[in-house]
Formats: structure tokens, sequence, C-alpha cells
């Protein structure tokens, strides 16, 4: 958490309410949450700069800046990016603050601290080692069965791969192999191709319309604005053990794989 929903909601927001302004000053509360280049200062280099956009890739919010730096926020566990308005008390907590030059501020706030906001050059290959987007036209079920072939590792363990495919975190990946039907310690290499196919779609569709309900809040998450989502309202497996799967009623089990919390029905999952 946050996983591809989450940051997808809060680039979006962020994208209605900071791009065209200009940093006027970065406030950093602790050091260890930014990072830049080797001779950089990451408060000097941002001053005078202009959001130009604010996007998506994996589980990272991308500020592209008006001299082609882009600021790379990954939120890890509980980490938050929350858009303030200048008449509003400092957000609580707030590590790092992006000042601009209209009074208003982006505050970046995580309890465990294990955020990083990271200024990147431009040019810089940071997202090379990322994995394909899965709700853009790159991931097709051939690519989706190319990743598949001859792995023997769990298929849940596969989805949570950032190197294969970017943005599934836990909650999704456990919501898409109960929609398959498909054990999530099934060996990948064993789908089959009517299994690979409803996982594909799955994977999709748990995505979007997680994204539609601006993610999930179960533990830290709100949004740009301070808002919680909705998708936990209508969660059909993930931290639900004990209660009856939504499709044929058997209690719901959890079991760890690649050491990750995993919910699903050993029902009608085979």
């Amino acid at each position: 958490m946050p996983e591809l929903p989450e940051v997808e909601t809060i680039a979006r927001g962020l994208a209605k309410t900071v791009v065209g302004k200009t940093i006027e000053s970065v406030e950093i509360r602790l050091a260890k949450m930014v990072q830049a280049p080797a001779g950089v200062r990451f408060g000097a280099a941002l001053r005078g700069e202009r959001i130009e956009a604010v996007g998506r890739r994996g589980k990272y919010v991308v500020i592209a800046l008006g001299s082609g730096r882009k600021v790379v926020t990954s939120l890890r566990m509980t980490g938050r990016m929350v858009f303030q308005r200048m008449e509003e008390d400092d957000y609580p907590g707030a590590h790092v603050a992006l000042h601009y030059t209209d009074g208003t501020r982006l505050a970046f706030a995580d309890v465990r601290t294990f955020g990083r906001m990271r200024l990147v050059e431009p040019g810089e290959p940071w997202d090379a080692a990322l994995g394909v987007e899965p709700l853009s036209g790159g991931f097709t079920p051939e690519v989706f069965t190319g990743m598949l072939i001859g792995r023997k590792t769990p298929i849940k363990s596969l989805l949570l791969d950032q190197h294969r495919i970017a943005g599934i975190g836990n909650i999704y990946a456990c919501e898409a192999l109960w929609e398959a039907g498909i054990r999530p310690g099934r060996p990948a290499k064993a789908l089959s191709k009517p299994a690979i196919g409803r996982l594909y779609h799955a994977i999709r569709d748990v995505l979007s319309r997680a994204t539609e309900l601006r993610g999930t809040s179960v533990d830290d998450y709100v949004d740009a604005e301070g808002l919680r989502g909705g998708f936990q309202n209508v969660l059909s497996v993930y931290g639900k053990l004990g209660e009856p799967c939504p499709r044929c009623a058997r209690p719901i089990v959890r079991t760890v794989i690649a050491q990750r919390g995993t919910w699903w029905c050993r029902s009608c999952q085979r």
C-alpha cells in the first residue's frame, strides 16, 4: 500500500491542483526523505521550478518540472501527498513541503518514514527496471502469457514482481486471483490457457474498478485532498479471514505466500 489505483488517484488529484504552479521554497524536516543527484541540493534545485505535469509509473508519483527534471515519489507503506491551500494549517507530520508562489503547498508525510522524494535528471532511466503497466496497451494477453512460460514461482508472487508488472500489490493480487478462480500458490507455468485469460481480464477489471473508486483505504491511505478511497467497501477476499466467500459462501482463509498475507477461498480457487 498504496498500489496502482491509489497512486493513480493521488497523481490525478495533484494534476488538477499543482500543474502550472511555481515552487517558491522547499521545507525539509527530515533529510532522509529526499534524494538528489551527487552535488545537487534537493531544495535549492527545486526553487523556481514550474510544475508541468503529474503522472504515475508503477507505484510512483511522477512530477515533471519545467527544466526537464522530475520529482519521483515512492509512498511505500504509509506515505501521503496532500495538497494544501493557503488558509489551511500545516499538514500533521509532514516531513517535506513544497511551497508554491501563490501560497499553496504540497505536503509529503509518512508515519513510518520509508517513503522517498527523489530528484531525477532529464533523460535518467530511473524506471528502466519496472515492468509493463497492466492497464496500458502494452499489457496484452500474449505478453502476459509469455511471462508465465516455464515459471515455477507461485502465480501470486509473479503478480507482485514489479520487474514484470508494475503497480500490482497484495490487495489487488488477492482480489484478481479470487475473481479469476485461481489458487494463489499455483505455479505460474501450470496455468491453463483459459485460466490465464481469466486472470488477465481480472487484473485489468479489478485495477480499473479500484481506480474508479479512488483506491482502497484499509490502513493509512488518503488521496491528494486527504480523502479516503472507496474500494474497501467492495473487497471480495482481502482482509476477510473467516467471512463467507461471496461466490460459494465457504469461509475465506489466510495463508502466507512470499512473506505476504494471502486471502483466498479453498473451495472456488482451484
